[in-house]
């Protein structure tokens, strides 16, 4: 080895966050920290399961699938800029496009009963191909006006959900989920593997898991590429960003299907995770979830989107664990002062308001400030 190389690689090694080109610096794991972080939490979430209880594996399931579809909708309103309230819409196409494919036909009700190597993929590109076709009359408007015209999709798409009966079961009836079988392997059944007696719960866990693992890197390589910077140009300055080369119709139109493709996957999974679905399901409070993931996690990130899904889905779990020391109703009567949804509601609102006005990138903008004010330590600046 040359003295010129050894003293290169001797700067790189006493420097370890100095880049020499590109790629080493928008490498997805770009730091040995990150890279054992990353290998450390996975491995806790794959042991975890094995000393929770049943209810808190479910739970932690619903983490992932609401993590899908907050990645979505981070994608399309953190990093395009395209306010959105139409992911309960979405999901609500994604479930019942994964419920007629891999289902049973009942009654009145149509199931094709294909594989989940099927059904899952389409259960995402039903509700692209819905979304790019509304996408040109969305592109047209923007802001409040954006956020209106999308609220107005899950008011019709509720409506029709309750009409199309041999889809979705009709209103107050609902219909059963598609079936968990994927290449001949029901992955919601008890299995043996290695000795180790694995639940159904669990096994769903893992499935959830796996495709989210998948789903967040595919986000997090596409945010790296020249469609990722073309929709940070659109949300940043739109004419700008037309003035140089970028089709603001095209990003449009790829960011809500983008979008939608994840919410049909987590409207899918998530379907499994309930039971049995209905029309009322996908509602307008269901995509307040979603913001609430995005804003209070933080916009523009994908961890940050992982981070308010854990908050979203674990609050109602801390809420109810509270009830002997507030005054509020465990159920949905008037016991006390409120109850337990009504405080999750305000709580939501009141953290998104914060979280706007104080610090805008969310949770993920907190870890930033401690985790700089540590890496700074003892200096102040």
């Amino acid at each position: 080895m040359s003295s010129a190389a050894s003293k290169s690689q001797h700067t790189t090694r006493g420097r370890p966050r100095l880049y020499t080109n590109y790629r080493s610096e928008m490498a997805i794991f770009n730091t040995g920290a990150k890279r054992l972080w990353i290998v450390i939490g996975f491995v806790a979430l794959v042991v975890l399961p094995f000393f929770l209880a049943r209810d808190l594996v479910a739970l932690g399931a619903t983490v992932f699938i609401f993590s899908i579809g907050g990645i979505g909708l981070n994608l399309l309103t953190g990093y395009a800029g395209q306010v959105s309230l139409a992911q309960a819409f979405f999901l609500g196409v994604g479930a019942y496009t994964a419920a007629v494919l891999g289902g049973e036909s009942r009654g009145d009700v149509i199931g094709l009963g294909w594989d989940m190597a099927i059904w899952l993929p389409l259960a995402g590109l039903v509700p692209a191909v819905v979304a790019a076709i509304i996408a040109p009359l969305a592109a047209r408007v923007r802001g409040l006006y954006l956020a209106i015209l999308t609220l107005g999709l899950v008011f019709i798409g509720e409506h029709i959900f309750k009409e199309l009966k041999p889809i979705t079961g009709g209103a107050g009836v609902g219909r059963a989920p598609a079936e968990p079988v994927f290449l001949g392997f029901n992955l919601f059944e008890n299995r043996d593997v290695g000795g180790i007696e694995i639940d159904r719960f669990t096994m769903l866990y893992f499935t959830c898991l796996v495709i989210f693992v998948v789903m967040a890197l595919l986000a997090r390589n596409f945010t790296r590429s020249r469609f990722g910077r073309s929709f940070a140009a659109v949300r940043d300055r739109d004419i700008a960003a037309e003035v140089m080369g970028v089709s603001l119709l095209r990003t449009k139109t790829l960011a809500f299907a983008i979008s939608a493709f994840y919410a049909g996957i987590a409207g899918a999974l998530l379907s499994i995770i309930i039971g049995r679905i209905s029309p009322e399901t996908w509602n307008f409070f269901l995509s307040i979830d979603f913001l609430a993931v995005i804003f209070i996690g933080g916009l523009a990130t994908i961890t940050g989107s992982i981070m308010g899904a854990v908050f979203v889905v674990l609050l109602p779990k801390l809420v109810n664990s509270l009830t002997g020391f507030l005054p509020i109703d465990p159920g949905v009567g008037q016991g006390g002062l409120l109850n337990v949804f009504e405080l999750q509601s305000i709580i939501f609102g009141v953290l998104i308001i914060v979280f706007l006005i104080l610090e805008p990138r969310g949770l993920y903008g907190l870890w930033l400030r401690v985790r700089n004010y540590f890496k700074a330590w003892p200096f102040s600046y």
